[in-house]
Parts: structure tokens; sequence; C-alpha cells
């Protein structure tokens, strides 16, 4: 293979290039803008040759698109030249994808569609589009966010005045040398961040590990997690749930997984697990019932049911609503509520988790069964189950605080507040309540049932009440 010249060399400048543009010109063909000028074709053989020398002598050598740079600016083609070094770039981000791990690239770029599992093999890679691929590899920190935001621009570049699509533009040495430089210096020249490593790292030890994971262990791993950041987390987080769901995963290395999974969970950002839980939901929709039990498994060990989609969240609440007012209704209900309230707090972790659809049932069912049966064995209410509804009525605020005292006024309700007991739950439940409303109007309609509502069962009736909650509740006669 033959050396390139000394800077400041003319050689790179190809003297039949005129020559064939004049035969073009006789085929009766548009000559002008076609070939970069000889004044420009020199400042490219006057600097190229450093640039190229940067590149790593074994990466060079197989660095075909390259030499088509190099041919394409000799000849002045430069739009020619702009898609070869931009190829170079796609076919080195490919490598750094493959050799990081395609499992976790693959999660990182389409982890969230529907069609996840027609990505697995090197040869999808050709598949990712080029946004994609550049995404991509900035989440798992294979380029720097810089080197992102430069390959972003030379995208557009290539898109906008590169020969694969039609324009006038003339793109000048010093463009396409800025170009290339960037290329070179970022992208070829370029490793991933340590960081990054210790991901992949992580994930290839996790997948292969059977012996089981002390608790010594599970420790350092939280300390490392914590330093790493967040949105290499949500990278980790998304494969691991992967490899969990995988049918073909040995059950000693999903045991593993369960005990290090609540550790990504909680050094998160929220936008990935939500996604998780659209996930969840397409194993669902795809008729994948082993990964789709599973995963609801997953979900369960780090406590994130109330990141599953809406949809689903909205049907599994309004299921288990039911279940617990049946067991509420049915014998032995302080030991039977128990597990289904604590399932159906674990949907709703924050206020946001309460959605229109359900709000109004939410509230008069666990509301009846925090005012309890009315009788003196544990004051009518599951005392483990307790805690679970004081949760969710302190989640109402000023958003839902009149669908509690909607509630409170129903029928079923009213029914329980002829018990003297049940009357004192029920100020006990609505001082849960009050504790987060700011609103002053129905902070004072809450506390005025705190201070009647003992003595006086039918108080909400009271004009006074009336006049008071107007603005939220009504009557009729």
């Amino acid at each position: 293979m033959s050396e390139l010249k000394p800077a400041g060399s003319t050689e790179l400048i190809d003297p039949q290039a005129q020559r064939v543009l004049e035969i073009v010109e006789t085929l009766g063909l548009p000559v002008d803008n076609i070939l970069a000028d000889l004044n420009q074709r020199q400042v490219i053989g006057q600097n190229i040759r450093s640039i190229i020398e940067a590149v790593p002598a074994d990466a060079r050598c197989d660095a075909r698109y390259l030499s088509k740079f190099v041919l394409g600016a000799a000849f002045g083609l430069f739009d020619y030249s702009l898609n070869a070094v931009w190829n170079e770039v796609v076919i080195n981000l490919r490598r750094k994808a493959f050799l990081f791990g395609l499992d976790i690239f693959y999660d990182a770029a389409v982890g969230g569609s529907r069609n996840r599992d027609s990505y697995e093999t090197e040869e999808d890679l050709a598949a990712i589009k080029d946004s994609v691929l550049l995404s991509a590899c900035r989440k798992l920190e294979l380029i720097s966010d810089t080197t992102y935001k430069k390959l972003a621009h030379i995208l557009d570049m290539r898109n906008d005045v590169g020969i694969s699509h039609p324009t006038s533009y003339s793109i000048n040495a010093y463009e396409l040398l800025g170009w290339l430089q960037t290329c070179v210096a970022d992208v070829l020249q370029d490793q991933p961040t340590e960081a990054a490593l210790q991901v992949q790292a992580f994930i290839t030890n996790l997948k292969g590990r059977t012996d089981p994971i002390d608790q010594q262990t599970v420790k350092q791993i939280e300390e490392s997690v914590s330093e790493l950041p967040r949105h290499l987390c949500g990278s980790m987080l998304r494969t691991v749930f992967g490899v969990y769901c995988a049918n073909e995963t040995d059950p000693a290395v999903r045991k593993n997984i369960s005990e290090i999974c609540p550790v990504l969970w909680a050094n998160c950002l929220d936008e990935p697990k939500y996604k998780l839980g659209i996930v969840l939901q397409g194993y669902k929709l795809n008729l994948h019932q082993d990964k789709y039990d599973l995963g609801q498994q997953f979900f369960s060990v780090v406590g994130g049911n109330a990141y599953r989609s809406e949809s689903e969240r909205s049907i599994i609440v309004d299921e288990l609503m039911d279940q617990l007012w049946e067991k509420h209704c049915g014998w032995d209900n302080f030991a039977n509520e128990v597990p289904v309230a604590r399932s159906l707090a674990s949907y709703i972790g924050s206020q946001k988790d309460i959605l229109s659809s359900f709000s109004s049932k939410l509230f008069r069912v666990v509301l009846a069964c925090r005012i309890g049966k009315g009788v003196h064995y544990n004051n009518g209410v599951s005392p483990s189950a307790m805690k679970h509804y004081n949760h969710i009525l302190s989640l109402a605020g000023d958003q839902f605080a009149a669908n509690v005292l909607v509630a409170l006024s129903s029928f079923e309700l009213k029914r329980k507040l002829e018990a003297a007991i049940a009357r004192q739950q029920a100020k006990l439940a609505i001082e849960e309540v009050s504790v987060n409303v700011i609103n002053a109007r129905l902070k004072e309609c809450l506390s005025y049932v705190i201070a009647n509502i003992e003595a006086d069962q039918d108080c909400m009736n009271k004009k006074e009440f009336k006049e008071m909650a107007s603005a939220y509740l009504g009557w009729t006669d």
C-alpha cells in the first residue's frame, strides 16, 4: 500500500479530473457545479495527510470508505466524499454496538417498540436508522453528548448536501475537512467511557452467573450503581428486565436478578420505568403469556406496579377494587382484605397514579373498608390493611378530596355510619384526607365533617354544610 504524500503536496489532485469533465460535456451533460474548484482540492491535498494518519493503523487498513473519501476529494466530488466518511462513521458505531453487546444496544435503541424481537443479530444493525444509531450510542455512552451533537449535524448535512439527495449546494474544502476531523477524532479514535464498559461487564457477568449472589455483593453493586449516570441505569434496567422475562433464562440467574433489580429500579429515572410498563403490556397484547407472567413478577419485586401502562392499570385496579369489596363483605374479612389491599396500594404510589377513570370508585371502596364494619373487634377495621387504606386516602389532596366527600354521602357508607364505632373511624379517615389538602374551602368542608361526624351521622345533610360544599357537591331533593 503506497503512503500518503507529505503535507503541502498537490499529488492528491487528480490531473485527469478536468479531462473527464470535458468528456462529460461532449455527452451533452451539465458540467457546472460538479467538481470542486482546483484551489479547493489543493486545500484538501495540503491537510488530509495529518488527519488520516491519526486513525490507528489497524483501523485504517479496513477503512474502505476513507479510501473512497480520498478518491472523491481527489476528483473534486466533495458531496460523494461526505457520504463516504459518514458511511465509515456508521460502520464504526455499529462495530462499537456489537462489541458492547447487542442485547443492551437493541434494548436502548428499540426496547420500547413492539418489534423488539426482530432485532437480535449483528446483521439486524443495518435496519437501525442512522439517527436511532446515534441516539442509542449516546444513551450508552459509546459516544459523548458533544460528539452526538457534532455527528447529528454531519448527518443533517449528509442528508441535505450529500450526494444521496438532490441539492445545488457546493461543499467547500474547509467544511469537508472539519467533518472528516470530527469523524476521525471523535469516532474512529474514540473509545466508550469507563461507565459504559462497567455496564457491559455487569450485564455479561450477570447473564452467566448461576451461583447465588450474597448480600455483601448486592451491597457492592448498590454502591457501584449509585455512581453511574441514571440514563445508563435505565439501559441496564431494560436489559435486565429482558433477561428476566426470557424463557431460556436459567432460574438461578432469574433469582440473582431479583436480588439486584430493586437497586437498579431505585437509581433509575421514571421514563424508562414507564417504558417497561408499555413493554409488559405488549407481552400481553402479543399473547406472550410466559413473558407477561414473568414481567408481572419483575414489577412486583421492584414495587413498580404504579408504572404499568394506564390502560392496564385501569383494568387491574378496577378488578382489585371489586375483589376488595367482596373480601370486605365476606367472611373473615380482616385477614382476607390484607393481600388485596396491599396489591391495590402497589398501583397507587402517588396522586398521579390515581386515574380519573377509577377515582370515584377507588375512594368509595377504600373509604368503606377504612370505616369498617362498625363492630368492637379491632374497631371494625382490618389492622394490617389499615395502613394501605390510610396511604391511599392521604393521596386525595385538592384534586380528589371532593370524591371522598361524595363517597361519604353514598348509600353504602350512610348505612355504615349508623354505628358509633364506624363514625369514629370515619372521623379518623377524613383526618387522613385532610392532611394533604391545601384549598381553603375544601379544608373547611373536611374540618366540618371531622368536628361533627361522630355526633351526627347526617351532618352532611345540614344546610350549613350544603352551602359550604356547594361548589363541589350537588344534592337532589
